[in-house]
């Protein structure tokens, strides 16, 4: 088995091709949930959301999306 194949079924992808996609979408959620919580209110005023509404998203478990956000 070369190194390359042994990565890839490391990796999961030989065996779930979507796995390491969905870990790696996760992730951007949490750090987007984070870097919404980090905005001050008039960032928040200026895309529309208030600091309760940035505060309950950032709240939430980064796997707790809308099926259509993750591809």
């Amino acid at each position: 088995m070369s190194v390359h194949s042994t990565n890839t079924h490391f990796l999961g992808t030989s065996r779930h091709p979507g796995l390491l996609h969905r870990i790696m979408e996760v992730l951007a959620v949490r750090k987007q949930r984070r870097d919404l919580a980090q905005l001050d209110d008039r960032a928040l005023r200026d895309i529309g959301v208030s600091r309760d509404e940035a505060d309950l998203e950032a709240s939430r478990p980064a796997w707790d999306v809308p099926h259509h956000w993750m591809g």
